[in-house]
């Protein structure tokens, strides 16, 4: 087992200049492009309690680049447990990856964040008359793009690739065995997994 940085180290090349350089601390024209064109970013927070990495997602261009070191995201409604938002008052500090379909690249931003309901805030976020219950400032450190290797190696947009998603549990089935698992409950995953569409649909903002 490695137990130093220099054991480490030892195993790697040195980074390449460019590797270095593509990190700024600030959103410059190129990357506010990736930011407006995601529709899709990674959440990272710690706390307390430990880890959380959250899946944020809606129309490209939902984290708003407020000015060059500032980011706002939303935050519409998910299952309530808060794993992120408790984590970002505990310990501000924070990670975003944004994702853009059929892109090889994606864009890390690195930074601290603070939780607003300001009313003019929260309604400059409305879709459909439904705003989000806060917002997520997100004061910049650090932004660099990620090379393409990991999506080309995992061939993530290739649909030849993709998998039907019968091949797996179900949401209703993954919670029936854990209830099962954990204290003998019974749980109707078919009602579940038939009712899920509709709910997902009705409670998207």
């Amino acid at each position: 087992m490695l137990t130093t940085i220099e054991q480490l180290e030892a195993l790697y090349a040195q980074p390449a200049e460019r590797s270095l350089r593509k990190e700024i601390p600030y959103v410059n024209d190129d990357y506010r492009a990736f930011i407006a064109a995601a529709p899709f970013a990674v959440l990272a927070t710690s706390g307390p309690d430990g880890l959380d990495c959250s899946p944020r997602g809606d129309a490209p261009g939902f984290v708003r680049v407020v000015d060059e070191r500032t980011l706002a995201l939303p935050d519409r409604p998910g299952n309530n447990r808060l794993d992120s938002l408790r984590n970002v008052i505990a310990d501000p500090r924070l990670a975003l990856l944004f994702v853009i379909p059929g892109v090889g690249e994606t864009l890390r931003v690195n930074g601290r964040g603070r939780i607003s309901n300001d009313a003019a805030l929260l309604d400059s976020f409305a879709v459909d008359g439904k705003l989000p219950r806060t917002v997520l400032l997100i004061d910049v450190d650090a932004v660099y793009f990620h090379c393409s290797k990991a999506i080309v190696r995992s061939q993530l947009w290739d649909p030849a690739r993709h998998i039907e998603r019968s091949q797996l549990p179900s949401t209703g089935e993954i919670l029936q065995h854990i209830f099962a698992a954990s204290d003998g409950k019974k749980f109707d995953a078919a009602a579940y997994d038939r009712e899920l569409p509709e709910r997902v649909r009705a409670t998207l903002y």
